[in-house]
């Protein structure tokens, strides 16, 4: 792409510090940031956890099943286990010869004439090879005569059905459901290899912010940012480090970049201070700790001023104030960045077709990222109906919003009805 020819003559970590200078980079698109984001990030290392302990971890290998299961064939339905060849007509009749229980299997071969009193779960004697089931029995002491016929294999589980051994049922890179959990101990595991959680560390800027349950005061605002971005960080299957609120100057930042380093985070999100003006001091801050950094004004909406950096092994996205903006940003970019550092075989979100609710005007160089509401319509289709105000600053709005309908830098006008991009949103 155009940025990384220009990156590799101005600078010497993704798209340079030569944004400041008195050269004006364009807008970079969404899709060269995300790229340069994602670039090198490769899967954390591995770990050993209980089963209990890797519910919505990523699993690291493939899993192949120790065991088959069923290991035998096994009754499906309590009743009694004969030969099928002796049960194909109505009123024929069994001597009973035993019984067998589920982990308790009946020690010799199902003659003719013979049948076995069998439990859900029990091992289907030699010798038998179906199931006639208790109700379509008449009990005579010893002896049963069958109301209904069976066949071959009625009511029988062959061994394997399930899986047999060596199978391969649960791949490397997929989110453990609960479901999966219960597959792998079936799988006779324990313990599961998955990638060691990503550390995420969260620091606000600002000295107009104050922590929800104070009394701003005049010009202040209550901190809202770091609750959605912990919280999506956490969804994600992260581990998060709340480094809380710097003030507005590069000694309070340093510490709380430094705070993040010693913790061992993998990633540092900071939220405001990502412009130029003089009270940004979260770009001079990180380059005064040895952040190799790029600044880049992003062609979308929101969310157009956005860093990125490295500082050792510590990736650092700088996220803008406004928190519509913060949040859209983090959903585009850091979730697609603790998916890859997980392992997870599914990185970007996937898009999905809807109908656009009302009409929109053409757009300009940005791509536009438009907060809005889903309704499913009787025939199936979704409908897609961007918020009236999109501010980046207007959190009623973004709570609404089930969606992001995505529009390309200089889109036409679209009408209510035509077909539009969306990203779901988390719920």
């Amino acid at each position: 792409m155009r940025y990384q020819r220009l990156a590799s003559r101005f600078g010497s970590f993704g798209f340079g510090s030569f944004a400041f200078g008195s050269f004006a980079l364009a807008l970079m698109p969404v899709a060269d940031a995300l790229s340069a984001i994602l670039a090198g990030a490769e899967p954390l290392p591995e770990e050993m956890v209980a089963l209990d302990a890797a519910y919505h971890r990523t699993l690291a290998r493939d899993l192949a099943a120790l065991r088959t299961q069923p290991p035998l064939a096994m009754s499906a339905m309590d009743g009694y286990a004969v030969r099928s060849a002796d049960a194909t007509k109505v009123g024929a009749r069994f001597n009973v010869i035993g019984e067998v229980a589920a982990g308790r299997p009946f020690d010799r071969p199902v003659g003719a004439g013979e049948a076995v009193r069998i439990f859900t779960g029990g091992v289907v004697p030699d010798g038998a090879d179906g199931i006639v089931i208790q109700e379509d029995t008449e009990v005579d002491g010893s002896q049963i005569t069958i109301t209904e016929a069976t066949s071959r294999g009625r009511h029988i589980r062959p061994a394997g059905v399930d899986f047999n051994k060596g199978d391969v049922l649960l791949k490397g890179g997929s989110r453990l459901t609960d479901r999966d959990l219960s597959l792998a101990a079936g799988m006779n595991y324990p313990e599961l290899a998955v990638r060691r959680r990503p550390r995420v560390a969260v620091l606000a800027t600002g000295d107009e912010l104050v922590m929800p349950g104070s009394q701003p005061g005049p010009g202040q605002i209550v901190y809202s940012n770091g609750y959605a971005l912990r919280a999506l960080a956490r969804a994600e299957g992260a581990d998060t480090i709340d480094l809380g609120i710097a003030a507005d100057t590069v000694e309070a930042t340093t510490q709380g970049i430094r705070r993040a380093r010693d913790s061992g985070a993998d990633i540092l999100i900071t939220t405001g201070g990502a412009s130029v003006g003089d009270h940004d001091l979260v770009k001079q801050s990180l380059e005064a700790e040895g952040v190799t950094m790029a600044f880049w004004r992003i062609a979308m909406r929101p969310g157009k001023p956005m860093m990125h950096g490295r500082l050792g092994g510590m990736r650092v996205i700088g996220l803008p104030g406004n928190p519509v903006s913060s949040y859209v940003c983090a959903f585009l970019f850091l979730v697609p960045l603790i998916r890859s550092l997980s392992g997870r075989a599914t990185i970007h979100h996937p898009r999905e077709t809807a109908l656009l609710g009302r009409d929109l005007s053409p757009n300009d160089q940005r791509e536009d990222y438009l907060r809005a509401r889903l309704e499913a319509r009787a025939d199936g289709l979704l409908i897609a109906t961007p918020v009236s105000h999109q501010d980046s600053s207007l959190l009623g709005n973004l709570a609404a919003a089930r969606a992001l309908v995505v529009r390309p830098a200089f889109a036409p006008a679209a009408n209510a009805g035509s077909s539009c991009d969306i990203l779901r949103l988390p719920r």
